[in-house]
């Protein structure tokens, strides 16, 4: 038995096949497909709605201004989840908040306020612009934000590439980033690779902007500078069968699924449901139940993004 990585996996040089990633039991060489069980809930995150004040060329959920494939999710529908964590003593430790851009979120501010008097370590991933400023005092108020943490995401260190995957913006996501830093928010960025650039570049680089505009983030600590690789589901990758745990030597209990789950409310759907991960939001081959106890089940990593992200560019939405 094989693992059909090359040293060129994550490049994509060339187009994906058709025929790959298309059974959830077996690679296109006819290799049982590694599959990941969920060791424990350790982060539960919700998608807030894919609504953003952004529309990112590259982002792997199509967030945008009238994106509303991914409806707001409801602190009614919220409460459920965290019932359900306390009622079967689920060892979950985090709440994560993704979108779109969660500050659009009309409920946001409650929802927050319900995680964090619930006990949870809270995580919000935003672009720090105006959605998130118009809650300053509210957010200035909160109990317990100690607790909770605010992931802006920068692509580049510089202004040029920043900008040229999320159009204007630069000037307002580094004022947002300051004015947390300032009030003593517990920060962290979110950054990608490039194709040309290895990771102590990136990260010396980052080190560079948040030394100038006076960021307080270590930029060698990959929990305060998380670093993820570029996503494109149409370029070619290798598939992970079961041999390739061994071969590349990497354990299923590392892979994001194993600790994580999340939470999204589609259009027309009258209840949320629950994804396999942060990722998948709409592959229904990733829907796992409207319950936390349904969604206890493997998950096989029969998608480009299991490979690319996960397995091969060894990352993952929480650290």
């Amino acid at each position: 038995m094989t693992c059909d990585v090359s040293p060129f996996a994550l490049r994509g040089a060339k187009q994906l096949a058709s025929e790959k990633f298309s059974d959830p039991d077996m690679t296109v060489k006819g290799e049982p497909r590694a599959r990941v069980r969920l060791r424990e809930l350790e982060t539960l995150w919700f998608n807030t709605g894919t609504l953003c004040n952004l529309a990112c060329t590259s982002c792997y959920i199509e967030s945008s201004p009238r994106n509303d494939a991914l409806a707001y999710m409801k602190l009614s529908e919220v409460k459920p989840f965290l019932d359900e964590i306390a009622r079967d003593k689920l060892p979950t430790r985090e709440i994560a908040f993704t979108g779109g851009e969660p500050f659009m979120n009309p409920e946001m501010l409650p929802i927050l306020k319900l995680c964090l008097a619930r006990g949870f370590d809270v995580l919000v991933l935003s672009n720090a612009m105006r959605p998130m400023r118009r809650f300053e005092r509210e957010l200035l108020d909160l109990e317990h934000r100690e607790n909770l943490t605010i992931r802006i995401s920068l692509d580049h260190f510089s202004k040029q590439i920043h900008e040229a995957e999320r159009g204007p913006s630069w000037e307002k996501a580094i004022d947002g980033i300051q004015w947390l830093a300032r009030n003593g928010f517990n920060i962290a960025v979110a950054g990608r690779h490039l194709d040309y650039e290895n990771d102590g570049d990136a990260r010396r680089g980052f080190g560079r902007l948040f030394a100038a505009k006076n960021i307080p983030i270590d930029a060698n600590d990959p929990a305060q500078l998380v670093m993820f690789p570029a996503m494109d589901e149409t370029a070619d990758i290798a598939e992970i069968s079961t041999a390739c745990w061994d071969i590349l030597d990497i354990h299923p209990d590392s892979v994001m699924c194993a600790t994580s789950r999340m939470v999204v409310k589609r259009k027309q759907e009258a209840e949320p449901r629950v994804a396999a991960c942060t990722l998948l939001p709409y592959q229904r081959e990733f829907d796992l139940g409207s319950t936390l106890a349904e969604a206890n089940r493997d998950v096989s990593l029969n998608h480009p993004h299991c490979a690319r992200f996960c397995v091969l560019g060894g990352a993952s939405c929480t650290v």
